[in-house]
């Protein structure tokens, strides 16, 4: 796969796994607000994988299947980092983080230093498992998605 390729595929996984992962975050956070979000995000990104390797299952064979789905992967990897920084930045997952700490220790003589040092922690740990289920996942999706044979071409 050329580089432009590489960007193509990117940005059409990255749009494909928002939509997806919007539906289904709205249809799964009733379940459990956690647990909903973690399945979404799952079958989000497998769901993603799957069509961008179906649609470009011509390109991907161009080369080396691995290569080529390796290098989708990883970048698809970076782009979800810049994703939960935004998300951890924005939204409120430093009010969930200190709720469960408060559940789980005595947190009644933590300074600011703490509350701060424990919430990178929870930020770190979020990217890195982030991280290895889209590697994962992204490299099962879009092996199934890329095993469509490329249609023939025909001599007219």
């Amino acid at each position: 796969m050329k580089f432009g390729d590489v960007i193509l595929a990117v940005a059409s996984l990255a749009v494909i796994y928002i939509l997806v992962y919007s539906v289904l975050g709205i249809a799964l956070v009733p379940m459990n607000s956690v647990w909903g979000l973690n399945g979404a995000f799952f079958v989000s990104v497998l769901v993603s994988a799957s069509i961008v390797g179906y649609v470009f299952a011509g390109k991907i064979r161009e080369e080396s299947r691995m290569v080529s789905m390796g290098k989708v992967v990883v970048l698809f990897a970076f782009v979800i980092i810049f994703l939960a920084l935004i998300c951890s930045v924005g939204g409120h997952s430093g009010a969930l983080t200190d709720e469960d700490l408060q559940n789980m220790y005595d947190t009644s003589s933590w300074t600011n230093m703490d509350w701060v040092a424990y919430e990178k922690v929870v930020v770190a740990l979020n990217i890195s498992v982030n991280v290895l289920v889209v590697l994962a996942l992204g490299f099962v999706g879009l092996y199934l998605g890329s095993m469509r044979k490329p249609s023939a071409k025909t001599k007219e």
